[in-house]
């Protein structure tokens, strides 16, 4: 069951939505050549408590730490260790914030230093395919629009879309209904209705679609090793169209 959001529940996850963006931008200066995945765990931690909020990867499930930290080949769900980002690499890093029992999620795909051609290419990617996905969520349109919308792009671009992770619902649960995956046919699925509230986050590969899970449970790769980027917003179906929550708060 996928419940439709009042706008006062919409007006309630802002204050979620905006920190967890607001997140990114605080990290986004640390993110450079000889850092560690740890080192940006605390960070994130510790910008997190001091507002307030509550990181919500921490103990979900049993993950260990506050964030999730997806460097090159790693797909999502990154374990922060003790490995120090090189230049060139690139790292995901998804957050997700709780306020008042309304949760906000959202990642980026953050060069480390100056990147090559390939990770330029698949950052770049998977940027665009948030944003066409984004535009392609409306009233009346379907969750099989979105994903055709975002197979379409990166495919055209010589990439491939993961399959088995997807976005999701979300609100005072980190994931509701529905599921959002990120491929699809036009038509096809459930369709939007102003007050759904979901991410969309699809994840690119550079070469083949295919993942595996290590043995930590957690952390996803690419079969082929090659490079993964992703990005995600939490939206919201409005009257006319949608709206982006997960954005900063305004400079100054």
């Amino acid at each position: 069951m996928v419940h439709l959001k009042t706008p006062e529940e919409i007006e309630a996850m802002r204050p979620a939505c905006r920190h967890a963006a607001d997140t990114l931008v605080f990290i986004e200066p640390h993110i450079r050549p000889g850092i560690t995945t740890d080192e940006i765990n605390e960070l994130v931690h510790e910008f997190t408590v001091a507002a307030g909020a509550i990181p919500a990867p921490l103990n979900y499930h049993g993950f260990p730490k506050s964030v999730c930290t997806s460097v090159n080949h790693v797909v999502c769900h990154g374990i922060p260790g003790k490995k120090k980002l090189k230049d060139g690499d690139i790292v995901n890093v998804d957050v997700t914030s709780i306020i008042n029992g309304w949760h906000g999620d959202t990642s980026k795909t953050f060069f480390v230093g100056k990147p090559g051609v390939k990770a330029r290419k698949v950052v770049e990617v998977a940027r665009r395919a948030l944003e066409i996905g984004i535009e392609a969520a409306r009233p009346g349109a379907t969750l099989g629009d979105i994903g055709h919308a975002i197979q379409s792009y990166v495919e055209s671009e010589r990439c491939s879309v993961v399959r088995e992770y997807c976005g999701h619902g979300i609100g005072r649960a980190f994931h509701e209904d529905p599921q959002v995956l990120h491929y699809g046919r036009p038509g096809e699925g459930l369709e939007l209705k102003p007050g759904m509230v979901f991410t969309i986050e699809p994840m690119v590969n550079l070469g083949k679609p295919g993942v595996k899970l290590l043995k930590d449970g957690w952390t996803v790769v690419t079969r082929d090793k090659s490079l993964s980027a992703q990005f995600e917003h939490t939206i919201a179906i409005t009257e006319d169209g949608c709206e982006t929550l997960t954005l900063p708060s305004p400079a100054g």
